[in-house]
């Protein structure tokens, strides 16, 4: 007669010796801060001084910019990963979305912009309420940049001042952000 032999599961019980994370968990970690690393080389050297970034991972990534050899950039990317498991990757993801203008707040101000430039050009006395809205705001230059505007749309020109208007009105809008945010941190 044959006994049966009850299988035994190899696998270790889960306990709290086995609460970190699988090995595999631990490499796609790293992956992504791989890849977090190389949209920051892809920045341009102004957006990247916008960022509080270690100097050594900052050198690190201006290395990285200068080597052309394949097999070098992969090992230099793999040091940049390695470099950014120090810093926390939420701020910088932050900023990557702001600069790329994805981030749900970057494109609602963008429309708010755009929608002021439309109201200004349509009535500009509209300029009081923005003023009044964004104490910040140069209005001088503000009322010649929507005269100007108005002029090349008449005259069929190139819309220079119609965007350089779309920029002085971010500017504005972004100085009453900053100042609010001063003022709620202190």
């Amino acid at each position: 007669m044959r006994h049966r032999t009850q299988l035994v599961d190899p696998r270790p019980e889960p306990g709290p010796e086995y609460d970190r994370p699988s090995k595999s968990q631990m490499k796609r970690d790293m992956t992504a801060l791989q890849d977090l690393g190389r949209e920051l080389a892809a920045l341009s050297p102004e957006r990247l001084a916008q960022l509080a970034l270690p100097d050594r991972l900052r050198d690190a990534i201006a290395d990285f910019r200068r080597i052309t050899a394949h097999e070098g950039a992969r090992r230099q990317m793999q040091f940049i990963g390695r470099l950014m498991r120090d810093v926390d990757p939420a701020p910088l993801r932050d900023a990557l979305e702001r600069f790329h203008g994805t981030s749900r707040a970057e494109v609602a101000e963008m429309h708010a912009a755009e929608r002021w430039r439309e109201r200004l050009l349509a009535d500009p006395q509209v300029l009081a309420e923005f003023a009044a809205a964004h104490p910040a705001a140069d209005q001088v230059r503000l009322r010649a940049l929507v005269r100007g505007a108005a002029a090349e749309k008449t005259l069929g020109k190139p819309p220079r001042q119609y965007r350089e208007l779309y920029r002085a009105l971010r500017e504005a809008m972004a100085a009453r952000t900053d100042s609010t945010d001063a003022k709620e941190t202190s």
